[in-house]
C-alpha cells in the first residue's frame, strides 16, 4: 500500500504528532509512507497529478523520534512521485495555519485531492467534505442539541446583547483559527471591556460568540470518531481528557492544558451517534470531537491530533489500528477494480 500524507510543512512536524505516528505505523506494517506539503503538488501537461515527496529507507522503527529524524534529515528519499498511483492520500494539513501569509495554500489539499479521485485514489477525509469545513461555520451544521448556543457576526452591538442575554458569561473566538488563539472568556465583570475583546477577535474576521459551559472549568474530552463511530482498537476507545491549568480557560495542550484519562459517559456516545449521519454524509473518515459536559465544543476534521495521548492512557496503538482500517479500504477498492465512490468508501 502506498500512502501519501499531506502536511502544512514537513520541517515543523513533531515526533508526537498523530500524522507522524500514522506514518511510522504504516512503514512498520510494510507500506510506503510518502510525506508531502500543500506546496508540492503539480498538475502536469499530461493531465496527471504529481508531487515532490519524502520517505524513509528503513522498514522498522521503534520510536517516532528516529522515524521523523530520518524523514526530515539528509537520509530521507525525496522523489517526484505520481499522486495518481497512490492507494491512499491523507489530507492532514490544517488550513487555519495558512490563513495568514499563505492564503493560496488554504484550499490546496482538497483541490488536488479531487484530482486524485479521478484515478481511483482513496482521499481522506473526502476533499469535497473538507471544502465545506474550511472554517468553524461547519460546526453549526450539526444538530443544535449537541452545540452550545452561538452567535456568529461582526456586529459589536449584537455581540454585547448576546452576552447580556447569557448573564455576561460568553466565549469569544475567531471564525478562522485553531489552537486556542484569540480566545476570550467574558465574565459579567468584563462587560465594560467587551469592546476591546471584540476588536481583538474581529481583526481576524467574523467573531463566534458562544455560550459558556460551566463544565469547561474541568477541561474537555477529545473523542476520536472513525467511520462514523468511536474509534475502538482491542476493545479500547481512543479518547483522552485535556484539563485546564491555572486561570487559563483554554485546555489545548500547547495553550497550557494537561492530559488525563478520559472518563466517557453515555452522553459522550450519544453525541457521537447524533453527529454520525452528517460525518458519513460528508465522507469524514477520521475526526476529533471535543466534548464538554453534554455538548460538543468543536469538531476537528482536518488534522485531529492526540492519538498518542489516547495510547498513553489506554495502552493501545491507535495509529496502527487506523492504518489497518486503510488496508481494509484498499482491499475493497481492489475487489471493485478501484471503482467505488470515495465519499461512500470514506466511512465504510
Amino acid at each position: 500500500m502506498k500512502i501519501g500524507f499531506v502536511v502544512n510543512n514537513l520541517k515543523t512536524e513533531q515526533a508526537g504528532y498523530s500524522t507522524v505516528r500514522m506514518g511510522m505505523s504504516a512503514v512498520n506494517l510494510g507500506h510506503e509512507a510518502w510525506f508531502l506539503t500543500v506546496g508540492d503538488f503539480a498538475l502536469d501537461p499530461d493531465d496527471h497529478t504529481r508531487a515532490w515527496a519524502s520517505t524513509v529507507s528503513r522498514t522498522k522503527y521503534k520510536t517516532t523520534d528516529t522515524f521523523l529524524a530520518e524523514l526530515q534529515g539528509p537520509k530521507a528519499r525525496r522523489e517526484r512521485i505520481s499522486v495518481d498511483d497512490l492507494d491512499v492520500l491523507l489530507l492532514r494539513n490544517d488550513p487555519s495555519e495558512d490563513t495568514t501569509g499563505r492564503g493560496w495554500a488554504v484550499g490546496a489539499g482538497p483541490t488536488f485531492g479531487r484530482l486524485a479521485l479521478r484515478h481511483g485514489v482513496i482521499v481522506l477525509n473526502d476533499p469535497n467534505g473538507l471544502s465545506k469545513a474550511q472554517n468553524k461555520m461547519y460546526f453549526q451544521t450539526f444538530p443544535e442539541e449537541v452545540r452550545p448556543r452561538t452567535l456568529i457576526t461582526r456586529d459589536r452591538d449584537d455581540i454585547k446583547a448576546f452576552a447580556r442575554d447569557l448573564g455576561g458569561m460568553v466565549v469569544l473566538k475567531p471564525l478562522q483559527g485553531s489552537g486556542g488563539q484569540s480566545v476570550f472568556l467574558v465574565r459579567k465583570d468584563d462587560l465594560a471591556n467587551l469592546n476591546q475583546m471584540i476588536d481583538a477577535v474581529s481583526r481576524d474576521g467574523y467573531v463566534i460568540a458562544q455560550e459558556y459551559l460551566p463544565q469547561a472549568e474541568a477541561g474537555d474530552t477529545r473523542l476520536f470518531v472513525m467511520n462514523g463511530a468511536p474509534l475502538k482498537v482491542k476493545g479500547k476507545i481512543a479518547a483522552f481528557r485535556r484539563v485546564r491549568t491555572g486561570g487559563d480557560m483554554r485546555s489545548n495542550i500547547h495553550a497550557g492544558g494537561k492530559l488525563a484519562k478520559a472518563e466517557l459517559d453515555d452522553k459522550a456516545f450519544e453525541i457521537a451517534e447524533m453527529v454520525r449521519p452528517k460525518l458519513v454524509q460528508d465522507g469524514m473518515w477520521l475526526v476529533g470531537l471535543d466534548i464538554v459536559g453534554d455538548k460538543m465544543m468543536e469538531i476537528n476534521v482536518f488534522s485531529p491530533g492526540g492519538l498518542g495521548s489516547a495510547q498513553k492512557f489506554e495502552g493501545v496503538n491507535f495509529s496502527r489500528g487506523v492504518i489497518q482500517d486503510l488496508e481494509r479500504k484498499v482491499r475493497y477498492m481492489q475487489y471493485y477494480r478501484r471503482n467505488f465512490d470515495n465519499i461512500e468508501l470514506a466511512t465504510l
